[in-house]
């Protein structure tokens, strides 16, 4: 074995944006799974609108078949949604996500003290929601 094989090759640049495709059609259909186990039929999503962040987070604006509004959250995260009445901008749901995923992880802590199984998800969503307000602090991530 040589010294070369041995090392792993940088991806080119289509690897790159095959990856990031693959990973936001991943994400798509996670959205798309998320809303039908709620019940939620959509007519459209709002591409120009949604907002990713490969590998990590994807932001989905979508119409509901009833005319509604929402965001869908899904990625490295665990998937949600709520109405885009508030507000239309992705960075400031983004922050909505976070500090509600907070304020679950509390409840979930205070109701469920002795259940294992809710302190880790309370835990999960406490780790993700400071991920994601990082990523609401970050200017160079919303130019």
């Amino acid at each position: 074995m040589t010294k070369e094989s041995n090392i792993a090759k940088k991806p080119t640049a289509s690897e790159i944006e095959a990856a990031r495709k693959q990973w936001m059609n991943d994400s798509f259909q996670a959205c798309n799974k998320y809303l039908a186990e709620k019940g939620i039929l959509t007519s459209k999503v709002l591409v120009e609108q949604s907002r990713y962040l490969a590998p990590i987070v994807a932001l989905w604006k979508v119409k509901a078949q009833d005319g509604s509004l929402i965001w869908v959250i899904t990625g490295k995260v665990p998937s949600d949604h709520v109405a885009a009445s508030i507000s239309s901008d992705p960075r400031e749901i983004l922050r909505h996500f976070s500090l509600t995923w907070q304020m679950k992880a509390q409840n979930i802590i205070d109701l469920n003290s002795n259940d294992k199984v809710q302190n880790d998800f309370a835990q999960l969503l406490i780790k993700r929601a400071e991920g994601l307000y990082e990523l609401f602090e970050d200017d160079r991530l919303w130019q």
